[in-house]
């Protein structure tokens, strides 16, 4: 399995905001790790039960990670480079986050984690599936401070204090991780792809356990 990442940090660059909110009501943002059972509400959760399998994994109670956003589809659109794993794919794309503040606003933890992943995958049994991982900047928004204020750690500004009622939105970073199963006339891609996230699924389990 081919598993790769890099780093899109640039001013013209996609960045993610959490949470995020598209303006269409059948396309919003759920809070899995606080609310587990809203799974059940997201349409490609419920069209494809690994992806769900997936988010409630990785939004389990204690888990480091959390998931923002994601989304999967049919495509006859494959790159030159593909072409040797079939003429059709199955796309998934799923946001990753980490819970604690200061991870969240560490570059170096998301390129670790992100290299570390590459490395298990890389390792996997040969299939026609891939694994694409991009670091990007997401603005995380929180609640207001409370009273007496607090500390804000953002990965642009370094630490300052935050006034009693300031709205913080702090700028720090997220993993998007791409997998993709690939096929032909004989061969079903979904079936790859799902093979593809449940290796995604172990490999985030087994590297958070030896965190």
């Amino acid at each position: 399995m081919h598993a790769d990442f890099s780093v899109e940090l640039g001013r013209d660059d996609p960045a993610l905001e959490l949470p995020w909110n598209s303006g269409d009501p059948h396309v919003r943002y759920y809070d899995l790790k606080n609310h587990p059972e809203l799974v059940d509400q997201i349409p490609e959760a419920i069209a494809h039960p690994e992806l769900g399998s997936f988010l409630a994994r990785i939004n389990a109670a204690g888990f480091p990670l959390a998931t923002a956003k994601c989304d999967a589809w049919s495509s006859s659109e494959v790159a030159p480079e593909e072409e040797i794993f079939g003429d059709r794919k199955f796309v998934s794309y799923i946001d990753l986050v980490f819970v604690n503040d200061e991870d969240r606003c560490s570059l170096e933890k998301h390129e670790a984690l992100a290299k570390e992943l590459c490395r298990l995958l890389s390792h996997s049994p040969e299939i026609a599936a891939t694994a694409e991982f991009v670091i990007r900047h997401c603005y995380y928004h929180q609640e207001k401070a409370t009273e007496g204020g607090g500390l804000l750690r953002d990965a642009s500004l370094g630490e300052r204090e935050l006034r009693e009622g300031e709205f913080a939105s702090i700028t720090g970073f997220c993993l998007t991780a791409y997998v993709s199963g690939f096929g032909d006339s004989e061969n079903n891609p979904v079936h790859r792809w799902t093979i593809a996230l449940n290796l995604l699924k172990h490999a985030l389990v087994q590297l958070t356990r030896n965190r």
